[in-house]
């Protein structure tokens, strides 16, 4: 079979060699009718052709009539990513508030990064042989109030509950620890268990061009909490519309707008359970 060297809207992703875990992951979520923001999943061999500089790779992407305006967040998406087995987190790295100008070089530096020193010991370790084979996902990039993880088990001990973790901004100061995030806990019902206000002094925002950066959150934020009940609610609904195409044990990353629209941005296996 020829290389597909043509981009394809996110929601018809559903070949994970070529196109990676997280790609099908997300097209199966946009298939189910979840909350996901729309955008296109670019296969292997033409994210290999545009980080080496191919012209025309580049035109097919940027020419896409499935191509978001505005703001973008650039995905890895390799071959293997976010499986039970491997979630390669931390490994590969995401560009947000990226614009058309840039978007060959957010590709490139994806593309890069799964080349990297550490992201190939992490190969290895894993048992993953062969060169590394990496797609990538353009999506439209979400202007979230705040943004977090949820864990659809305990991610320990895996007990049947529910753990948010949420600040202010882009999720990133949750995944990254720059901050002391809330944390709630609720049971399979949905009923909230316990809720712990955290730190919140910075966010990750969208810098004045292009990129993020870390900005100062107001004083009277710092404490406060970023979910209310409407918003824990819908998590919860999330959650269980995510098991229910998936199955349970399920790391979900999420964004709430102003608007309390909440979205789904990945879905992945819980890596960090014991066997029990």
């Amino acid at each position: 079979m020829a290389a597909r060297l043509t981009p394809l809207p996110l929601a018809h992703a559903d070949e994970e060699r070529e196109y990676g875990g997280k790609a099908v992951s997300l097209g199966a979520a946009l298939r189910a009718g979840l909350p996901v923001p729309p955008g296109l999943a670019l296969p292997a061999p033409l994210v290999d052709r545009i980080a080496l500089g191919d012209s025309d790779a580049l035109a097919a992407l940027v020419n896409s009539p499935h191509l978001p305006t505005g703001r973008l967040a650039v995905r890895s998406s390799a071959i293997g990513e976010d499986s039970a087995d491997a979630s390669f987190a931390g490994q590969h790295v995401t560009r947000l508030n990226v614009f058309e100008p840039t978007l060959a070089d957010a590709v490139r530096a994806v593309w890069e990064s799964a080349r990297s020193a550490s992201a190939l010991a992490y190969r290895r370790k894993r048992g993953i042989d062969g060169p590394p084979s990496i797609a990538v996902v353009v999506q439209q990039l979400v202007e979230p109030m705040a943004a977090g993880v949820l864990f659809t088990r305990d991610p320990i001990t895996g007990a049947d509950e529910r753990w948010i973790e949420a600040a202010w901004g882009l999720g990133e100061a949750v995944v990254a620890g720059l901050v002391s995030p809330d944390r709630y806990r609720l049971d399979r019902g949905g009923r909230l268990l316990e809720q712990v206000v955290g730190r919140k002094d910075i966010k990750i925002w969208f810098d004045e061009t292009h990129g993020t950066a870390e900005m100062p959150v107001r004083d009277d934020l710092h404490e406060a909490p970023c979910l209310t009940g409407r918003h824990l609610t819908e998590l919860h609904a999330l959650a269980d519309r995510c098991c229910s195409v998936w199955g349970d044990s399920l790391d979900l990353e999420w964004a709430v707008t102003p608007d309390d629209t909440v979205y789904l941005l990945q879905s992945r296996p819980i890596t960090t359970l014991r066997p029990s």
